[in-house]
């Protein structure tokens, strides 16, 4: 099978290539892939299905002051689709809870850190009317490599210095840190504290959007999207689902569960789907995950759970995720499960896209989507049903593999 080939290429260099060694460190780890599998890249691309299941939406179609969303595949305005991203870091562990703004993102990205807890990175386009967003945490390499598949202006307090300065000090990333070192050019100017009776200090920072709009003209950022732009993810058009009648129905999706080492576990985290309006429910800590901002609870409609290759760096517990390269994923979406892979093999700045088992694009209702990145090796762990009875791990290849 050739995909597995190149997965256990793609182990065997991950020191080099994903974040294990000095070369992510110095930000050139998405080229350095590339090259190594400079060979394989042109067969890999052909043997992609050229059609989709499902009609999709045209390529960032405008119509009366509206531009389709790169990030939710929605009509939203024109100032707004056309304007980067903005990436935040966010705590997720129980100490810092609750979240103000982050329901407002069009992605969530989550993964594990340090201490076997995970943290979630918002992707946002529609920022304007909030007043800021947080709490704000630390950066973590793996978290800015996602963040470029977006075009992102990446946001953050703090860094893993050995692991990601050189790479957020490269040209690669536009960078608005409150880190009090490591960064060279810092912007504490768009942060501030906010007073949180009970909080520890380190859950008390927050991303001011208008402070942070001086700071992106401070830094000569530009806020409009790159020319070679690619976007992430192949939406279905107006009016239309892509409902894969034909796959197994998933209404409950656990990460993790108890005895997982790789973050989501001991979070009880899980998605339920909800027929009535089609969305994926946030479930932790044997709660709902609400948005402090109006108590509204967590919802996208599409769930992605990326498999990738993962390593400890050092004995601070610091983590490298694999994401260049290729891997398992499942994708949820219209209460279904869609078993295929991820792949991203043209750099830092392409995207990781999603293809079915038949190697199809696989084509995402149009609202916000969740990714989960989990380690191949704590794949056991993963679950899904229709409901606590019916619970099942997914035949996944590479899990096979790793045992």
């Amino acid at each position: 099978m050739r995909k597995w080939k190149i997965l256990t290429a793609f182990s065997l260099v991950s020191l080099l290539v994903i974040g294990c060694g000095s070369k992510e460190e110095s930000g050139e780890s998405g080229m350095d892939i590339a090259g190594i599998l400079e060979e394989t890249e042109t067969t890999k691309d052909t043997e992609e299905q050229e059609t989709n299941l499902y009609p999709v939406t045209d390529k960032h179609d405008v119509k009366d002051g509206k531009v389709r969303s790169y990030l939710t595949g929605t009509m939203v305005d024109a100032s707004v689709g056309n304007r980067r991203p903005i990436a935040v870091m966010i705590p997720n562990n129980k100490a810092a809870l609750p979240q103000y703004g982050i329901s407002k993102a069009g992605v969530i990205y989550e993964a594990c850190v340090e201490g076997r807890i995970t943290r979630l990175m918002g992707i946002f386009e529609e920022f304007d009317e909030l007043d800021h967003i947080g709490p704000v945490r630390s950066s973590r390499d793996y978290f800015v490599y996602t963040a470029l598949e977006f075009d992102a202006i990446y946001c953050h307090w703090g860094l893993a210095v050995p692991y990601v300065a050189d790479l957020l000090n490269s040209d690669k990333v536009d960078n608005i840190s409150q880190a009090n070192q490591g960064i060279k050019t810092p912007t504490p100017i768009a942060f501030d504290r906010i007073k949180r009776l009970g909080y520890a200090t380190e859950y008390t920072g927050y991303l001011f959007v208008d402070k942070l709009k001086e700071g992106v003209e401070k830094r000569g950022y530009s806020w409009n999207y790159r020319e070679d732009f690619t976007p992430k993810f192949t939406f279905a058009p107006d009016g239309e689902h892509a409902e894969y009648k034909d796959k197994p129905e998933a209404l409950k999706l656990c990460p993790g569960t108890k005895g997982d080492k790789g973050g989501y576990g001991s979070m009880q985290a899980y998605f339920a789907y909800d027929a009535a309006d089609g969305l994926y429910y946030r479930y932790q800590y044997g709660a709902k995950q609400v948005d402090e901002l109006d108590g509204s609870q967590l919802s996208v409609r599409n769930v992605v759970f990326q498999y990738c290759h993962g390593e400890v760096r050092d004995n601070h517990d610091y983590l490298a995720f694999g994401v260049h390269g290729e891997g398992d994923c499942i994708v949820f979406t219209n209460g279904k499960m869609i078993k295929g892979y991820w792949r991203r093999w043209g750099g830092d700045k392409s995207p990781a896209k999603y293809y079915d088992e038949d190697g199809r694009e696989i084509v995402f209702n149009q609202g916000k989507t969740w990714i989960c990145n989990i380690w191949q090796e704590y794949g056991e762990y993963v679950e899904y049903g229709k409901d606590d009875t019916s619970l099942i791990t997914p035949d996944m290849p590479s899990v096979k593999a790793a045992e």
